[in-house]
């Protein structure tokens, strides 16, 4: 890894505002549909290596008249998927839509050693077996953003795990300690002299291997996957396959508009979720994150996300009607249409028309009585712990039939209640039978 270009840079925090991106010198006489595909594939990227390289990529496949191969490496953790982890898939999922294929790694192999991008200590091993049924419960969640039939996938195992040594030390001539702790997380863990693992050291190495495998032509990753995917094009190099392209995705902002993404901090949206749900949440993100949602998030052209770029600048209606239709978009795209429009009459109904959400689960009373309410929050899921359902009743936060809740009102005769509807914030709720 010794070309200029090839080398690791920190990388931005925030989204380019070239929307779209520029187009290549080499593509500027290809042929229209060719210029437009590399702007919808570029548009969103937090780097492409090298900077041509996706361009050269395409060229060649045109030349070949074939698709390319696009890699997108999967260690599952069992986890569900965010709209963060769909933001790699929605980009791979362009690239399909531009007819090529998209191969997906699945870590069979990898995943028993464990990714340490990002880590500050060792992670846990997986089993085989762990990683294979984990990886089962993926496949429904991806399909529902990839086309399942421009999708390849095979399992690393098949040739890391009959790998001989002496073709293993092969391919570890071409990646030297120096290399690797230039790390920013290998980098940070040696100085502070905490353990790094000899299997950790080799991920990079077995990703690379990877690339070589399936002779990937494209590599997608977030941003701290591009040592790994760098890897992978000087190992090809040493094989004497074209190097691949590596293209890395910003890492998505929670509904918070600060943290990255995560469960840990609640300010998750899942692709799973129900249409009103993930309605709801999208429409509480903060206007400054409309832009990257936008991009990230969504189908749309990068024509159309600059026309939601200057709707968000102009702020008021104009910032509100942009958030509405990127929740309707995202909510269209895991649910359809229909489901969406339906999601945003109901937001209307609670948010404007100050009604009762319509779509409210029952939960069983207890037997007792009176009631203790905060019981019936937590059985309903409505809170995680009877004292985290108390202090939701102390601050205002529960409400019976839309009325809330004084400080101190836990306990209820149980013929009142039967019937009712208690309800947590605006979107949460159940009613009590």
């Amino acid at each position: 890894m010794t070309e200029p270009d090839d080398l690791p840079a920190e990388l931005p925090a925030e989204l380019p505002d070239d929307l779209p991106a520029e187009l290549p010198a080499e593509l500027r006489s290809a042929a229209p549909e060719l210029r437009d595909a590399y702007t919808v594939l570029a548009a969103g990227a937090a780097e492409i290596l090298p900077a041509n390289g996706l361009a050269e990529r395409l060229l060649a496949a045109d030349r070949e008249q074939r698709g390319l191969r696009v890699k997108l490496g999967i260690d599952p953790s069992g986890a569900q998927l965010t709209l963060g982890h769909a933001v790699v898939l929605r980009k791979l999922r362009q690239f399909q839509d531009f007819g090529h294929t998209a191969v997906l790694v699945v870590g069979g192999f990898t995943g028993q050693v464990g990714d340490p991008s990002g880590r500050t200590a060792t992670r846990a091993v997986q089993s085989a077996d762990q990683v294979i049924a984990n990886a089962q419960g993926y496949f429904d969640q991806l399909m529902r953003v990839l086309d399942p039939d421009r999708v390849e996938v095979v399992n690393n195992a098949d040739w890391l795990g009959v790998m001989d040594l002496a073709e293993m030390l092969d391919y570890t001539r071409q990646i030297t300690v120096a290399q690797l702790l230039e790390r920013k997380d290998f980098a940070g863990r040696f100085a502070a002299k905490q353990p790094i693992t000899l299997s950790e050291f080799f991920y990079p190495l077995l990703q690379g291997i990877d690339s070589v495998a399936i002779r990937a032509d494209i590599e997608l990753g977030g941003t701290d996957q591009t040592f790994n995917n760098l890897v992978g094009r000087e190992l090809q190099r040493s094989r004497g396959q074209a190097a691949q392209a590596v293209l890395t995705v910003p890492l998505l902002v929670g509904t918070d508009g600060v943290e990255k993404m995560g469960k840990s901090l609640g300010n998750w949206i899942a692709i799973t979720e129900p249409p009103g749900e993930q309605f709801g949440k999208l429409m509480s993100i903060p206007d400054s994150s409309v832009v990257s949602y936008a991009q990230l998030c969504t189908t749309l052209h990068p024509a159309e996300v600059a026309a939601i770029a200057a709707s968000v600048t102009a702020g008021g209606a104009s910032a509100n009607a942009a958030k509405r239709q990127v929740a309707r978009e995202v909510v269209g795209l895991y649910h359809g249409a229909p489901a969406a429009a339906a999601a945003e009459e109901a937001f209307d109904a609670v948010h404007r028309r100050g009604e009762l959400p319509t779509e409210l689960s029952f939960v069983d009373l207890p037997g007792e009585d009176p009631v203790h309410l905060p019981g019936v929050l937590v059985s309903a899921g409505l809170a995680p712990s009877t004292s985290a359902a108390r202090r939701l009743v102390d601050s205002g936060g529960v409400r019976l039939d839309g009325t809330a809740l004084a400080r101190g009102q836990y306990d209820h005769p149980r013929a009142e209640l039967i019937g009712r509807a208690v309800t947590v914030g605006k979107r949460r709720g159940a009613r009590m039978r």
